[in-house]
């Protein structure tokens, strides 16, 4: 398949939304969330069969998609179902790995769906430690909110140091290498990874002298626009909830979407909706241009937008529901936290603005 156009990527967003649909109830989707694994695998195995995971990559890293766009329509419909499984490590892992070239066997694994990695990059109080031993290093310290860390069997880590950073590969059941799991509130999986004297060979090093900052860059600029994307399609479900509640819920003898008070609060909210969309198309187009300046800013921009129209969503979409918008059972209540917490994620809003300006100033 060629996603050269976007009636190919229309026909993935449509098979996937419509597999989702069918078979990714909310009650599914929380046993999951919320179980041991914090996903299920059998779902991930259903869903990579299908392909999404290799429509994120190109054909040089084994994929068949892989341009901002493809990125886009995938996230955007896991986000729709309010998808756990382990998609965005997928992304963010292999696109360093892509990036930097080198461990193609682990990379065509991760494209495949066979082995599921994770990018550890948030540092813990113990910041992790790279101390070279010979050709290769001893690797200390602890990583924080590494989301599905106790699914993952490889950790793609980035370590801070003077001049460029240093990212390594790193197998989950090496010695040294211990997971403390925890489920996030949202739902799903994630861990403090900690590294205790891990020995790695020079094999296990991604990229090259002076690579560094442009590996973790490769990497977080998809996750930034997969994030962005995810929340583009919660949201979306969150409107036709709404909008639909609105129809049905009667009050004095006539639907409350008649208020025109309602009325107003909902015009504002597809109105953000729409500002949102518009931004995360715009670092879409900007994610596979040559200027790094623009593409950077896009996605801040995107980034912001969704951080702080998510809220506004997650907000609006729970008062105009009422009580039954927080309850368990109702399918909103789940989309509001995901909502919330998404712009926790790689920077939050305030970041991304700070980080819009700077840009902009520098530009």
């Amino acid at each position: 398949m060629n996603f050269e156009h976007s009636d190919d990527r229309r026909m993935l967003a449509d098979t996937l939304v419509r597999a989702l649909r069918d078979g990714y109830p909310i009650e599914t989707r929380n046993a999951g969330a919320y179980g041991e694994a914090g996903y299920d695998p059998a779902v991930w195995q259903q869903l990579t069969e299908l392909g999404i995971v290799s429509a994120l990559f190109d054909e040089a890293a084994g994929g068949f998609g892989g341009s901002g766009f493809d990125i886009m329509v995938v996230f955007e419909a896991l986000g729709r179902a309010l998808v756990v499984e382990p998609f965005l490590g997928a992304l963010m892992a292999g696109r360093a790995l892509a990036a930097a070239g080198g461990h193609d066997a682990v990379l065509a694994r991760i494209v495949s769906g066979e082995t599921i990695a994770a990018f550890a990059h948030e540092d813990a109080q113990a910041p992790v430690t790279a101390t070279p031993d010979g050709d290769g290093w001893t690797l200390s310290g602890t990583k924080a909110v590494v989301h599905q860390a106790g699914a993952a069997s490889v950790f793609v880590v980035s370590v801070e140091q003077p001049g460029d950073p240093l990212v390594l590969l790193v197998p989950a059941d090496a010695a040294g290498v211990s997971v403390r799991r925890y489920s996030v509130v949202e739902g799903g999986g994630a861990g403090e990874v900690t590294f205790d004297g891990v020995a790695l060979g020079p094999d296990a090093r991604i990229g090259t002298d002076g690579q560094g900052r442009a590996v973790v860059d490769a990497a977080i600029e998809a996750g930034l626009l997969a994030l962005s994307a995810e929340a583009l399609g919660a949201m979306a479900f969150v409107k036709e909830a709404t909008l639909g509640y609105l129809r049905d819920r009667k009050q004095f003898g006539v639907p409350i979407g008649k208020f025109q008070a309602l009325q107003h609060r909902m015009a504002t909210v597809l109105l953000e909706i729409e500002q949102a969309q518009s931004a995360v198309i715009n670092a879409a187009a900007a994610f596979d241009g040559d200027d790094a300046t623009a593409r950077a800013r896009a996605l801040a921009a995107a980034k912001y937008t969704i951080g702080r129209t998510g809220a506004l969503v997650a907000e609006e979409s729970i008062q105009l529901h009422g009580g039954i918008g927080m309850t368990w059972e109702y399918a909103v209540s789940h989309y509001a936290k995901r909502l919330v917490m998404i712009d926790h994620q790689l920077g939050d809003e305030d970041h991304h603005l700070q980080r819009y300006i700077d840009l902009a100033k520098a530009a």
